[in-house]
């Protein structure tokens, strides 16, 4: 491109200094239009370099989406924003301050407001669960509310539907999907009404897979009381390994003719793990706490476990501080061990 230019700029230059050769020729009108010649042709070679330059760092990030709004006064709060999410039909699980923990564990916290909260709607959930089990792995869906130091705005970071997808294995064109999505919008629009998306800019980075943890155990016909002992066991594994459980949900119970025996959706985390990686990405809400389901269908003697893995962490936020990746691969490697454990000792 820059060749081409400059053989315009030669080829310029000699017809200005030809024609003022000549006295009777028009050298300002053939100036002129050699001038309009170049800067069309500079036009579009900054177009070509915008496109060159927009194909070398890549497709955008949408994984992620960020609702930020202006909060001078301070009255957009977790709680606000919980009513707001209630309003449109999310039932929230957990809405939890991470402040007093960080404080607490680590003497210091980066923000002047932040939460993680789990939200769902069974009637979406309805629609998925008969057929793709799976669903559990976003039942609920997760996000973070945050506000760093001294700024005077809030936001909410949330998984895009189209990742879920992506991780649960479910089709992206499940009508389920665009219902979960309009409700999301709507229940931001309702949060914040003066909000908007601002870009997500964090570089993926590529990931194997699988992107989740499975797990199964059999379980014969007189199930209840192996089904208590099991819960008691995961809970007190949980305990012992240092991760907690903000939220529990049994989504057989509230869903008629599920199919199942029984379906339950743990909230898991780990405060060292949302301390360390909301340092640099408050947006780790989106998939935090992380949900972990535990299911058995009727007429089946087999549970199944299921969590996503940290590694869609990792390909979202572009994660790459390896302090950032230890204490993220440390945690996945404990939760993993306990559950083998846990289903080991059942079997």
């Amino acid at each position: 491109m820059k060749k081409y230019l400059f053989s315009i700029l030669v080829i310029a230059g000699f017809a200005i200094n030809s024609y003022a050769d000549a006295a009777t020729s028009p050298v300002d009108k053939v100036a002129n239009e050699v001038k309009e010649t170049v800067k069309s042709v500079t036009t579009e070679v900054k177009k070509d370099v915008k496109k060159i330059a927009k194909k070398v760092v890549g497709a955008k990030n949408e994984d992620i989406r960020i609702y930020q709004a202006d909060n001078s006064d301070g009255k957009i709060t977790p709680e606000t924003i919980q009513k707001a999410f209630e309003k449109v039909g999310f039932y929230m699980a957990a809405n939890n301050g991470m402040n007093f923990p960080f404080k607490r564990d680590f003497n210091n916290t980066y923000y002047d407001v932040y939460n993680l909260a789990a939200f769902y709607n069974k009637d979406i959930v309805a629609q998925f669960i008969k057929e793709y089990p799976t669903i559990g792995l976003f039942a609920p869906m997760t996000m973070s509310i945050y506000t760093k130091k001294g700024d005077k705005t809030i936001s909410i970071a949330t998984l895009n539907p189209k990742r879920m997808a992506t991780i649960t294995g479910i089709p992206a064109d499940h009508p389920g999907w665009k219902q979960l999505d309009d409700m999301i919008h709507k229940a931001l629009k309702e949060a914040m009404p003066n909000g908007k998306f601002i870009p997500y800019t964090a570089k993926q980075v590529d990931v194997k897979p699988p992107l989740t943890v499975e797990a199964t155990m059999e379980m014969g016909d007189d199930w209840e009381d192996a089904y208590e002992d099991l819960q008691n066991d995961f809970e007190s594994a949980l305990t012992v390994n240092g991760f907690a459980m903000p939220a529990f949900n049994e989504l057989s119970d509230e869903i008629e003719d599920s199919g199942y025996d029984f379906y339950v959706v743990y909230s898991v985390c780990k405060i060292p793990v949302a301390y360390t990686i909301s340092k640099n990405h408050p947006e780790m809400g989106a998939y935090a706490p992380c949900s972990m389901y535990i299911y058995k269908k009727e007429g089946d003697k087999t549970v199944h476990f299921g969590i996503h893995h940290v590694k869609n962490w990792v390909h979202s936020m572009g994660l790459t501080d390896k302090e950032e990746l230890k204490v993220l691969n440390d945690a996945m490697d404990k939760f993993t061990e306990l559950l083998k454990k846990v289903t080991a000792a059942k079997k």
